[in-house]
């Protein structure tokens, strides 16, 4: 979202918790406001699985606290459910810098689901820098794409 200051929550379970630290890097520089609200590290207490980090980013969401959250999990399709049966919230699976680019472009979502351990490997943290580089560098999200997409993408999300 371009030059927008905004307040982003990260919200890891317990499967993905070790990967907390690679997030919050990716994350940082971008002026952003963080907010570290799942667990840090595997073996944490309480364990949160993502049926309650899902449950806690539609809370975080519907309360106004923040403007986007990202989660994730082992494959990123579990949070991506569980935040997806909750109001308000939209939730894309994010896997490459294309996916977030075309997510907030077209989508225009308010949460984002990382898989961080399936596919992660060699170089994982470098992906998560391309994937926050490519979704901030959006002057506005839901704008639509292809150009000539764009009224009848925005219906969508609207009806969404």
């Amino acid at each position: 979202m371009g030059d927008k200051k905004m307040k982003i929550a990260v919200i890891n379970e317990t499967s993905a918790a070790d990967k907390n630290a690679d997030v919050l890097a990716a994350l940082e520089g971008r002026g952003h406001d963080i907010i570290n609200a799942g667990m840090t590290s595997s073996g944490g207490d309480p364990e949160m699985t993502y049926i309650h980090t899902g449950l806690l980013s539609a809370m975080l969401l519907n309360l106004g606290k923040v403007d986007l959250v990202v989660g994730g999990c082992g494959s990123g399709q579990g949070y991506l459910n569980s935040a997806l049966q909750y109001p308000n919230v939209a939730c894309g699976l994010i896997q490459t810098p294309l996916d977030a680019w075309l997510f907030g472009q077209i989508n225009g979502g308010n949460c984002i689901s990382l898989a961080l351990l399936v596919g992660y490997g060699w170089a994982g943290d470098i992906n998560l820098k391309f994937i926050f580089d490519r979704l901030f560098s959006l002057p506005e999200f839901g704008k639509g794409f292809p150009p000539h997409r764009e009224e009848s993408q925005q219906a969508s999300r609207r009806t969404l």
